[in-house]
């Protein structure tokens, strides 16, 4: 598996090097910015997720690319805005400085807002003739934004050294990691013209794989090392977050993890011997150390 993602991986970024080229100008420091944390490592999860989905859904692999290039960069503006001193002021990432670290705030803030912005730069360039590309957009916008992404991080700050229920935790995630994960998936399948059966069992796959890829998360900022994680560890605790370890503690939130990817992977089966990559790919990243 380790080797199938590298190679993947290495298509996406030779797309992001174009979509997100150097500039020689007066301005050249945000585009370092911008490229020192797209480039800085990662799964590359999300766009890996939405190629395999289009073309396990019948679609082609390069009319989907931009929008996959487009979600690497909306989650990494999140992660950038994530690190500074106002939210988890975290100097490590992915076994390098963070931006704010590297570059100092006001550019890491700008270096974001940049990334969101190009983000539909290149979709409303480069992916506006692949099929059903509005609705492919509205999905991107619509899960990154209050109803998605940022509104979890919203309630997710508000919980902080607040004593919260699994339910109200389970919403937190569905929106702060779970909304741009689903999206990644449903857009895969939007641009492939799948049917609404299909896109709907492509969203709950894809629900049930962001809790479980949440879930450990939270076990590995315990159980994990600063070395594997590239991150501090412990971090979620000493700044009081709620976790669902710290919930229900790790033996159980193991059992949870089971649960959600045998039901990620179960809803696949529509598509029969063509959800064999996602099915592995769900059991490995839901195993994974770091």
């Amino acid at each position: 598996m380790k080797n199938e993602l590298y190679d993947r991986i290495k298509v996406i970024d030779k797309a992001l090097d174009e979509y997100l080229p150097e500039r020689d100008n007066p301005q050249s420091v945000i585009y370092r910015a911008m490229r020192y944390s797209v480039f800085a490592g990662g799964k590359r999860l999300r766009p890996i997720l939405m190629t395999e989905v289009c073309k396990m859904s019948g679609g082609r692999e390069e009319d989907v690319m931009p929008f996959a290039c487009a979600m690497e960069m909306i989650h990494t503006y999140s992660l950038i805005h994530d690190d500074l001193p106002a939210m988890d002021n975290d100097v490590l990432r992915r076994g390098m400085p963070t931006s704010h670290v590297e570059f100092g705030e006001a550019t890491a803030i700008l270096a974001g807002d940049a990334l969101l912005n190009k983000a539909f730069e290149v979709v409303t360039e480069h992916g506006c003739n692949a099929p059903n590309a509005m609705r492919a957009m509205r999905i991107l916008a619509e899960s990154s934004g209050t109803e998605g992404m940022i509104g979890g991080q919203v309630v997710d700050m508000e919980s902080e050294g607040k004593d919260i229920s699994i339910e109200e935790l389970r919403y937190i995630h569905l929106l702060k990691t779970g909304a741009i994960i689903r999206s990644s998936c449903v857009v895969g399948a939007v641009i492939a013209g799948a049917s609404d059966d299909e896109i709907q069992a492509v969203d709950e796959f894809a629900s049930n794989l962001g809790v479980a890829f949440q879930i450990r998360d939270d076990i590995l900022d315990v159980t994990g090392t600063e070395e594997d994680l590239g991150k501090p560890i412990g971090s979620d605790v000493q700044s009081g977050k709620n976790t669902y370890v710290k919930l229900i503690g790790a033996e159980k939130s193991e059992e949870l993890v089971a649960q959600y990817s045998s039901k990620a992977v179960s809803a696949l089966k529509i598509f029969g011997e063509k959800a064999e990559f996602l099915i592995r790919l769900t059991n490995y990243l839901v195993d994974r150390k770091k």
